[in-house]
């Protein structure tokens, strides 16, 4: 599953185009603000029907015209299908799958999206929900079945939090609680099972590309669950002793719903004690070492987005990084240069907002006419 093709109209600062994208690795190059990570933006746009980088999405209206439109075609062995997205200037959206409004069930159609901008470091800097979100999207990737888990947890946990709030206002009694308390432990001991699975599958890979990357010196991922539960007795058991804490403050303050995915460096959070270098890094491995995964296991692979990932890495780190890339999947990065990026890709110039028509490997980048 990749994506063949990308249509913009009124995008930015990008002219009316169409880009053909490689099957495996593109490579858009160009002076900064020539408009090479709109384009990455236009690709999240057109699938998730989010921008990847704003939340008014208004900005992405260029200016003196009505509209925004994106297209994007993605194609699946002798099977294609239409993503679009758009806004105009009035606020009405659209984003259609094939025609028709797009729906969760359209998921399974576009391939996921693993995407990388050097001013979005959240997942290693940010609060621990964003990484325990990530971390279960990884879970649902690697292991379908288990996609539910995490919803049915997040609707226990906001049952059990209603019935807390019934219970100090005196409108239920305390032992009500206690039929949620032990779906909360069914459904969190799966949960963390699936978390823990997921974190040993990607503990070495995270450790070799953050080596790789700029990040030498014991880079590590590690689980860590606020419960201690084996079984699910013990985590009723967990609930109960904390169940006045809960009332006083009316939600519920033990449970996977505030597990961590540690991300350290010689035994030193990144989050605290990482230069923006370093955090950089580590989010590059942390996709990377989740794609790897992917493939050795049989799934799909994400689409990677990279914005400007070559910059900081001497001409060895880029090599591996080519390395990396040629596992498998489809990529689309960015660069100044196109020489920042060894190895076999599709080149395509972007200059003030106009892209080319891509060529076919390396060395037939293709080059705008005056």
């Amino acid at each position: 599953m990749r994506v063949a093709a990308l249509q913009t109209l009124g995008f930015r600062n990008l002219a009316p185009s169409r880009l053909e994208l490689g099957a495996e690795i593109t490579l858009l190059w160009g002076a900064n603000g020539a408009g090479k990570t709109n384009l990455l933006e236009g690709i999240c746009l057109a699938l998730s029907g989010r921008s990847s980088r704003t939340r008014n999405e208004r900005e992405a209206i260029a200016f003196g015209e009505p509209l925004t439109r994106i297209e994007a075609q993605v194609t699946d062995g002798e099977e294609s299908h239409s993503f679009l997205w758009s806004l105009d200037r009035s606020g009405e959206r659209r984003h259609l799958v094939d025609g028709s409004q797009a729906t969760a069930d359209h998921l399974e159609l576009r391939p996921s999206m693993a995407i990388f901008l050097p001013d979005r470091l959240a997942l290693v800097k940010g609060p621990p929900g964003l990484r325990r979100a990530h971390l279960d999207r990884l879970c649902a990737s690697l292991w379908p079945a288990r996609a539910e888990a995490r919803r049915r947890y997040g609707r226990a946990l906001a049952q059990r939090n209603a019935l807390l709030g019934r219970v100090r206002s005196g409108a239920a009694s305390v032992g009500s609680l206690a039929a949620w308390d032990r779906e909360l432990a069914v459904v969190g001991l799966e949960l963390i099972a699936s978390r823990r699975d997921a974190v040993d599958l990607l503990a070495p890979g995270f450790a070799e590309a953050a080596d790789e990357l700029c990040l030498p010196g014991g880079a590590s991922l590690g689980y860590l669950p606020r419960s201690a539960a084996a079984d699910v007795d013990q985590m009723v058991t967990e609930l109960q002793e904390r169940r006045d804490t809960d009332l006083a403050r009316g939600y519920t303050s033990h449970g996977p719903h505030l597990d961590e995915l540690a991300i350290t460096m010689a035994g030193r959070p990144l989050r605290r004690y990482g230069s923006q270098g370093e955090q950089r890094a580590a989010v590059l491995a942390l996709l990377f070492a989740e794609r790897r995964v992917l493939l050795e296991t049989g799934r799909n692979p994400p689409l990677m987005l990279l914005d400007d990932v070559m910059s900081e890495l001497d001409a060895r780190r880029r090599e591996r990084l080519a390395m990396r890339l040629a596992e498998g999947g489809q990529a689309v990065l960015t660069a100044t240069e196109p020489d920042h990026l060894p190895g076999d890709r599709v080149e395509v110039e972007v200059r003030s907002g106009v892209i080319a028509p891509s060529g076919e490997a390396r060395g037939e980048s293709a080059r705008l006419a005056a």
